[in-house]
């Protein structure tokens, strides 16, 4: 019997040696016949940690190598998206100064209060 092929995305490569991967299909609802998309996750053995986060793989069936993982990676099928990060310079030598808050914000703030400060102050 040949063994099974899936090509899904490597969503965790936190454990040593085992990358987890999201395998998506799309099937048809029973009763309403919209197309949905199904999900299952699946452990894979990653000897090298060669696989990233967010890479597209292929995965085959294999003997179970531990309780999770009975999968092992074949090859890469597409590249991770590329994240850009984009760096803010800030001048140290300048203080930072907060904005002044609104009048009338300030008087709603301290409209409560009104009535206990004349208290306060006829003590």
């Amino acid at each position: 019997m040949p063994k099974r092929v899936l090509t899904g995305t490597v969503v965790s490569d936190k454990g040593d040696k085992t990358v987890v991967v999201r395998v998506e299909r799309r099937v048809k609802h029973p009763l309403y016949g919209k197309i949905i998309k199904l999900s299952k996750k699946y452990h894979a053995h990653d000897e090298g940690n060669a696989f990233k986060l967010g890479e597209q793989v292929r995965i085959q069936e294999c003997a179970p190598i531990s309780k999770l993982k009975s999968w092992t990676v074949l090859d890469r099928v597409g590249a991770a998206p590329a994240v850009v990060d984009e760096i803010v310079e800030v001048d140290v030598s300048k203080p930072v100064t907060e904005p002044k808050a609104d009048k009338p914000a300030a008087k709603k703030a301290t409209k409560g209060k009104a009535k206990a400060e004349p208290e306060a102050a006829e003590a």
